[in-house]
């Protein structure tokens, strides 16, 4: 099932799409699309009939696809050809970082290139959304933990993030860095999430176009590697890497986003992100 959150920045409410694709809401069954209430709302949408739920009406911004994140967790150099293409060598271990949960936005939304910025990227990856807390968990068990999968752009500033010293956070939770969705798209619907193709264009131009089964960790290695280190609670997102083709790594010279560009990216079987870039207003 594709579970969304619609309606105006910050009153988002929640909703699914039908079998049609139609847009319902779901308000009159849980508040929201949000951490405690995934692990109560999952279970319940196999008894529910979508056409029983009002229509909404008109096309309503989508918002990003869970409300309330408690962390957003990412994976860096998670695809061979990424980590070639950046010229680092392939981990031992997944590199784990967190990118701030203010980042958060959704799919189409702009993408606002921050005060100074000269060097803001993009990377189309794989979501993951856990549905149940996670503690210590093994590789076998850890696909059980997931709600369902979403489109993440894993927005990047490479100046802010690999030249001005320390931990690689401050190049990825800028505002705007983290758009989600359209869908929260229930874990049953992907029944192997290393068997997608995800894909990301440039103002129409593809630098993007990778398959999940390129990943060097699995989706379930790293749900328990992460597990190991930090409680996983319902509504957590893991974003798992990206396949070749960014900004930075581009020849001869790399090629970072400027205002009035329109960025476009999806996941299959998880939908599209359109975002059109803007600058920071002074």
């Amino acid at each position: 099932m594709k579970l969304v959150r619609y309606g105006p920045k910050g009153k988002e409410r929640p909703g699914l799409l039908d079998a049609e694709g139609r847009l319902r809401d779901l308000s009159g069954v849980v508040p929201d699309i949000q951490g405690p209430v995934l692990k109560r709302l999952l279970p319940r949408l196999t008894r529910l009939n979508p056409t029983r739920l009002p229509l909404v009406p008109g096309r309503p911004r989508l918002g990003p696809c869970v409300g309330g994140v408690g962390k957003f967790v990412c994976i860096g150099l998670n695809y061979k050809d990424h980590a070639e293409e950046t010229g680092a060598a392939y981990p031992k271990e997944p590199v784990v970082f967190l990118k701030a949960t203010s980042a958060i936005s959704g799919p189409y939304d702009p993408i606002v290139i921050p005060r100074g910025s000269q060097k803001t990227d993009w990377e189309v990856e794989l979501g993951v959304v856990i549905g149940r807390t996670a503690r210590y968990i093994s590789e076998a068990e850890a696909l059980e933990y997931v709600a369902g999968y979403c489109v993440v752009n894993d927005v990047s500033e490479r100046a802010f993030q690999l030249e001005r010293g320390g931990q690689w956070d401050k190049g990825k939770s800028c505002d705007s860095f983290g758009p989600i969705g359209p869908y929260l798209v229930t874990r049953d619907e992907v029944p192997d999430p290393q068997n997608l193709r995800l894909w990301l264009e440039v103002d129409g131009r593809r630098y993007q176009n990778g398959h999940t089964r390129e990943m060097i960790f699995s989706v379930a290695q790293l749900v328990s590697y992460v597990s190991q280190f930090m409680s996983l609670h319902p509504g957590d997102i893991i974003a798992t890497g990206t396949p070749a083709g960014v900004g930075l790594g581009q020849k001869p010279e790399p090629v970072y986003l400027r205002p009035g560009q329109v960025v476009r990216l999806g996941v299959e079987g998880l939908g599209e992100q359109r975002h059109r870039v803007v600058a920071e207003e002074d």
